[in-house]
């Protein structure tokens, strides 16, 4: 992956720029998974249950660092943002909706997968991995979406009060 500068000039969106950074390292690794299979680059059915486990696997770490990251920007960020650009129209609802498309992608795998793994043929788990993948997908057009249209708008119309409130309650861990 290449490492790209920071976008943002304050410490607030930064914070949440660096945590999509991770994230992306960590969806990095569990998208080359998915990507061998759709590929076909699996020699036996054997080799790809061993991916897919591991598929799973990184999927549950997973969820911590996500959920962690969008229960801090629907708290402190939409919230803030909202109360300059309002929040029941607009991006701040498309991008929570996203949160949710999300979520609904990888608990779907997740559900689907709960069963004996050893009893998938590798149809079978080809076919499971399409949740994953759309998952992959619109994390990675929801991170250009919060990057390029909401983290600008911070500069754009929030008072540095608030800005300055909003970075100290970001300032957190996600793992």
């Amino acid at each position: 992956m290449v490492e790209t500068p920071f976008q943002n000039r304050n410490k607030a969106m930064r914070i949440l720029e660096n945590e999509h950074r991770y994230l992306q390292h960590l969806m990095g690794e569990w998208h080359e998974i998915i990507l061998k299979f759709e590929g076909d680059a699996y020699e036996s059915e054997e080799e790809a249950r061993v991916a897919f486990i591991t598929l799973r696997k990184k999927l549950i770490e997973f969820l911590d660092p996500l959920k962690n990251h969008t229960n801090k920007e629907e708290k402190y960020f939409f919230e803030m943002l909202g109360l300059y650009i309002g929040k029941e129209q607009g991006p701040i609802m498309s991008i929570e909706e996203e949160h949710q498309e999300i979520d609904a992608y990888i608990g779907h795998f997740l559900h689907h997968t709960m069963d004996d793994l050893s009893q998938y043929s590798y149809a079978d788990m080809k076919k499971k991995i399409t949740d994953a993948s759309e998952a992959y997908e619109v994390l990675m057009v929801h991170f250009v979406k919060e990057e390029n249209v909401l983290f600008p708008m911070v500069d754009r119309v929030m008072k540095k009060d608030d800005l300055d409130k909003l970075t100290e309650q970001l300032n957190t861990l996600i793992i």
